[in-house]
């Protein structure tokens, strides 16, 4: 399925999973059979009725091909994303949406998989782990939440735990006596040749980052859900669009991707944030200065792909692939 196709599915149900999150169970519409495969890790992008595209994690088995299904957590600082979801939406409604994509890929052949999860980052971690025991594979899970309220999908994970190599670890930080996940020692204990993952809020990640900084990067593994730092909107460059032969000047105040949609050019995108990969954009000449958090740090030195919703330019022009 071409990445910029989209599929119209029919939400069978809604599901309680915790306070403030909600799972939503989406199935294909006649006369289509079978949905597009993914992997563990991946994503969908819902193009809602409010004119948001928003990014949710699948955590289903990815070798289900009948249904897709979500968990989203009712953000208080929503843009209406979320809002929308839990406040609109219904059984049977039918959504818009995206072939999946993976910015968050399951090494499906490590000798052990451990998982650090805050909150509504379980998600796609719960579908990591729903693989891993496809597979047959040992995995270890800590998962921090507020209260056990707001632990989605807690019961079905700690009865996991102590089978087929299977570890979970639970924080609760809001609850009395509770604690903070020990990120630092977590990723000491990691043992040699392990893959760690990480999903959450910002500060979590920020802790992840530090604490697996002298770690190969190849055993590394996490994924945003909010961007760390504002978009590039300095402007004062030029964009030129190789195929469309078209050339844009970026005022200050404006992203590219601003650019693009003012002047009649709709490439794909959801977040507007840089943490989903939607926009990614090749680079044909020019030095992008990249805001986002999808690309590693050697991917981002060969400047050869940026995010156009949140990274600028250093350069006083910019030719992409558009």
């Amino acid at each position: 399925m071409n990445p910029t196709e989209t599929l119209q599915l029919r939400v069978r149900s809604i599901t309680w999973e915790a306070d403030g999150i909600l799972s939503y169970e989406l199935r294909a519409e006649p006369p289509l059979k079978e949905l597009p495969v993914f992997d563990a890790g991946a994503h969908i992008d819902l193009h809602l009725p409010n004119g948001l595209i928003r990014s949710y994690s699948l955590l289903n088995r990815s070798d289900e091909r009948h249904r897709y299904v979500i968990g989203v957590n009712k953000d208080p600082q929503s843009r209406g994303g979320s809002r929308y979801l839990h406040e609109t939406l219904r059984p049977g409604d039918i959504l818009t949406v995206s072939a999946p994509r993976n910015n968050f890929p399951l090494e499906e052949g490590a000798p052990l998989s451990v998982f650090i999860a805050g909150g509504i980052g379980i998600t796609p971690i719960f579908g990591m782990i729903q693989r891993l025991r496809t597979l047959g594979r040992p995995w270890r899970l800590h998962y921090a939440a507020r209260t056990r309220k707001q632990a989605a999908f807690i019961d079905a994970l700690q009865a996991m735990d102590g089978r087929d190599g299977a570890e979970v670890h639970v924080a609760y930080d809001r609850e009395a006596g509770g604690k903070m996940l020990d990120i630092p020692a977590i990723a000491a204990d990691l043992p040699g040749n392990a893959h760690i993952y990480c999903c959450g809020p910002v500060p979590m990640l920020d802790a992840f980052e530090a604490a697996t900084q002298a770690l190969p990067p190849a055993r590394v593994h996490r994924e945003y859900f909010a961007a760390r730092e504002a978009a590039a909107t300095e402007g004062g460059f030029v964009v030129e669009l190789a195929r469309s032969k078209r050339s844009l000047e970026v005022p200050s105040g404006k992203t590219i991707l601003d650019c693009l949609l003012s002047d009649g050019i709709e490439p794909p995108y959801s977040c507007q944030e840089g943490v989903c990969g939607t926009c990614e954009v090749r680079v044909l000449d020019g030095v992008p200065d990249h805001r986002d958090l999808v690309l590693s740090e050697a991917e981002r030195a060969t400047n050869q792909r940026m995010m156009i919703c949140c990274s600028g330019a250093k350069s006083r022009k910019l030719v992409l692939d558009l």
